[in-house]
């Protein structure tokens, strides 16, 4: 049972990352507008999305959280989804998907790290192996996709940032989840959508009023289809898919299921410059495979042992 929870968990990790991965994408696809705009409009049309999915069972979830749950659902929406994505985009936007991408592509470390006190983690002197297996991987990342040249000081400060909030939320996310027994992880995440899409039409003021910019009515129709795209594929399913797995993996290993974004935004990214990788990028992406892999084999001895 132990086993088949733990395969169904990674499948759900790995969809979520292949989901997640398309977020590296969008500040490209919509370079002309500003971050703020990019986390407004994918958050509002979030929240419009997660209030049509839970309208129907809108008073028996709501009377399954309490207030502790609505202020943890404020602290996660605005870690998780508004300040993770500005930094993310501005980081895109300034300094490139490669280095954004290696330095988020710590998560797994940071992650693991940070939770190796909760229950079911494992030590992390058994992580060792796949944990230098994951910095060799973003360090292979690093040299095959930036080389000798980096992002502005900026730019680095803001996927840090990026890095620093998403830990902050997957640690405290998983604990909530595991706390809660009577609210399903698609509920959850609707929850989280709503509570992200109501904080996000605060911005949406100063960033569409304040910097409208000079957009053809055919780029704001792109723009508009574009986050309504992202927020369903990748806030409400793709963070449904995350929300099983973290209730069915111990937070160690669900750091490394973090590794799946960073993959797929690589191949995202190959894909949209129309090439293929080179020996450096295929190296990188086999040790962040091994890097899972070994981590998934760490928790099962764990779990046996």
């Amino acid at each position: 049972m132990t086993d088949r929870r733990t395969l169904w968990g990674i499948g759900c990790g790995v969809i979520a990352g292949a989901l997640w991965g398309l977020v590296f994408l969008t500040p490209e696809l919509a370079a002309g507008f500003t971050p703020l705009q990019l986390s407004a409009g994918r958050y509002v049309a979030y929240g419009v999305i997660a209030a049509v999915l839970i309208a129907p069972r809108w008073k028996q979830v709501c009377r399954q959280v309490d207030a502790k749950g609505w202020f943890a659902l404020i602290r996660l929406s605005l870690l998780g989804n508004i300040l993770y994505y500005i930094c993310l985009a501005q980081a895109v936007q300034s300094g490139g998907v490669a280095m954004t991408t290696l330095i988020i592509g710590l998560l797994p470390v940071s992650v693991a790290v940070l939770g190796r006190h909760d229950n079911g983690s494992v030590p992390l002197q058994r992580l060792a192996l796949p944990l230098a297996l994951g910095i060799a991987g973003i360090v292979c990342t690093v040299w095959g996709n930036v080389g000798g040249t980096s992002g502005s000081l900026f730019s680095v400060v803001c996927a840090f940032g990026a890095l620093i909030a998403w830990t902050l939320y997957a640690v405290d996310n998983s604990r909530w989840l595991s706390r809660l027994d009577t609210v399903s992880s698609q509920d959850w995440s609707l929850l989280t959508g709503l509570v992200t899409g109501a904080l996000a039409l605060s911005l949406a003021v100063p960033a569409f009023l304040l910097s409208p910019g000079t957009h053809s009515g055919a780029q704001w129709g792109g723009f508009a289809g574009l986050m309504a795209g992202v927020a369903l594929l990748c806030s409400v399913i793709g963070n449904a898919f995350w929300n099983r797995a973290a209730r069915l993996l111990p937070l160690t290993l669900m750091g490394q299921m973090i590794l799946f974004e960073t993959l797929f935004a690589l191949l995202y990214g190959f894909l949209w410059e129309g090439r293929w990788p080179n020996l450096m990028e295929v190296t990188a992406i086999a040790l962040l495979c091994a890097s899972v892999l070994t981590c998934a084999v760490a928790h099962r001895r764990h779990g046996s042992a």
